[in-house]
């Protein structure tokens, strides 16, 4: 899904998300457990046997392979080479705090299946009531609606944070994830044209969509 590249680092403000946006809630302390990021888990329609659970260290190879899989294959990221384990555990330690900016693995049978994430917005403290969903699904699980569980986690979870929209920035031809943003309602507010080059040299335009979650 998507392109990850606004998944970006720190506002510079270290207190709280709470503290610095009050309509912000801190809600969700059950991410810092083994059922964090689950509690929605029945709502999400997974498939039989597929299971979500919060990301860790132990999760980095496996994310980077996934990870990866859109790099090399083109068409999904704007990462023009393949991610080290180092550089994608600099981007899951980045979701800090990680109850404000959640990161999440759909495994079966003890194999992660796919990944996602809630990431700021924008550096600028000013944008924090606004997040982006980013997530990716291993090749060999593609098919079996992980997506459109992994759109509705994000949707539920970034709602239940208090946050006032939820983003997306997607290759416009990308045509799976531009049909899951408009079946859950996301508006499309804008267009950059031959803006992004993937890992094959082609040039993508890039769409923008968000979700008011208000």
């Amino acid at each position: 899904m998507g392109d990850a590249q606004v998944e970006c680092g720190g506002s510079g403000d270290d207190r709280p998300l709470s503290a610095r946006h009050p309509s912000v809630r801190p809600v969700g302390e059950g991410l810092k457990n083994s059922k964090a990021g689950t509690s929605h888990e029945q709502t999400l329609g997974l498939p039989e046997g597929y299971g979500v659970r919060p990301a860790g260290d132990e999760d980095l190879q496996a994310i980077t392979d996934i990870y990866n899989q859109a790099v090399s294959s083109g068409g999904a990221s704007a990462d023009t080479a393949v991610q080290t384990v180092e550089e994608r555990a600099a981007w899951l330690h980045s979701h800090t705090p990680r109850n404000q900016y959640p990161v999440i693995v759909v495994q079966e049978a003890g194999t992660v299946a796919a990944f996602a994430s809630i990431s700021r917005f924008h550096p600028r403290p000013g944008y924090d009531a606004n997040v982006e969903l980013s997530y990716y699904v291993e090749l060999g699980h593609r098919g079996h609606g992980l997506g459109t569980s992994l759109v509705k986690w994000g949707l539920q979870t970034a709602r239940e944070l208090g946050y006032a929209s939820l983003n997306t920035v997607i290759f416009a031809d990308n045509v799976g994830s531009m049909a899951l943003m408009r079946h859950f309602g996301f508006i499309q507010y804008g267009l950059l044209p031959h803006a992004a080059e993937d890992s094959q040299g082609v040039r993508h335009d890039v769409a923008y969509w968000y979700h008011s979650l208000s």
